[in-house]
């Protein structure tokens, strides 16, 4: 049975995470093992989380569903996620994914300094399939690394100027894929025993209680709104992935 502050501190993570789910489709799950690594060693909390956002997933389905998903965009984001996912599982397993990190994480804060730079305001380009591809792969490296795949999926699919509900359903979808593709490797590096499974069982009830909460915060944001809050969420988690991978050189 895990202690009152551990399972305070799990609670929490959920929580914020499902209130990303539910207010922006996902994609900003970064803050999941920085906070539950206060109480657990990261890869349990990487154990921990995997499962639950199944969940979300589920939960997600009743307010992000297919008609909110932009179909062209899935059909190339989707494939390249998993194969990112199989990636990101060799270098946690060969590799230290810390250089991979900042380079991500870099390239993040140029894009996202690129758009406020420009004004703040939405612009519309055209698809590219070579960006997908190398936006999708590196979504899903960084999904199954650090549960942060959300920077390379918004470079993506931010500048193609979706309606804000398409913009997340898109998301959810696609984070969906991922999380059903890295549950297992994450539960095969974590190892979770009863205390954990005891764990995700008492935080379960976050998971509906965020998405709605978040989704209700989606209905009242503006398509501008919503823009200038994914991009400035690009801001937050790209500054905490550099930091998580220049710290780990220190």
């Amino acid at each position: 049975m895990p202690d009152l502050l551990t399972f305070a501190v799990a609670a929490l993570g959920v929580w914020l995470i499902a209130f990303m789910r539910g207010a922006f489709g996902g994609g900003f799950a970064i803050i999941g093992i920085p906070l539950l690594s206060l109480v657990l060693d990261p890869l349990a909390a990487g154990a921990v989380l995997s499962p639950l956002f199944i969940a979300m997933d589920l939960v997600a389905l009743r307010y992000w569903r297919p008609s909110t998903w932009s179909r062209p965009d899935a059909t190339l984001l989707v494939p390249t996620v998993v194969v990112g996912i199989g990636a990101g599982f060799l270098v946690m397993r060969a590799i230290d994914g810390r250089l991979a990190a900042i380079v991500i994480a870099l390239t993040t804060l140029l894009f996202a300094g690129h758009w406020f730079a420009g004004g703040g305001w939405p612009q519309s380009q055209p698809r590219s399939i070579v960006k997908g591809l190398f936006c999708g792969t590196g979504c899903g490296l960084t999904s199954m690394i650090a549960h942060s795949g959300g920077p390379p999926l918004a470079m993506y699919l931010l500048p193609l100027g979706l309606a804000k509900t398409v913009y997340a359903g898109t998301t959810s979808l696609v984070f969906t894929a991922a999380n059903l593709a890295k549950v297992g490797p994450w539960l095969l590096l974590g190892r979770p025993g009863p205390a954990l499974w005891t764990l995700m069982a008492l935080c379960l009830p976050c998971v509906p209680l965020g998405i709605h909460i978040g989704w209700r915060l989606h209905e009242r944001l503006s398509h501008q709104g919503l823009y200038r809050a994914c991009y400035g969420l690009l801001v937050v988690t790209g500054l905490k992935l550099l930091w998580d991978g220049v710290s780990g050189y220190l």
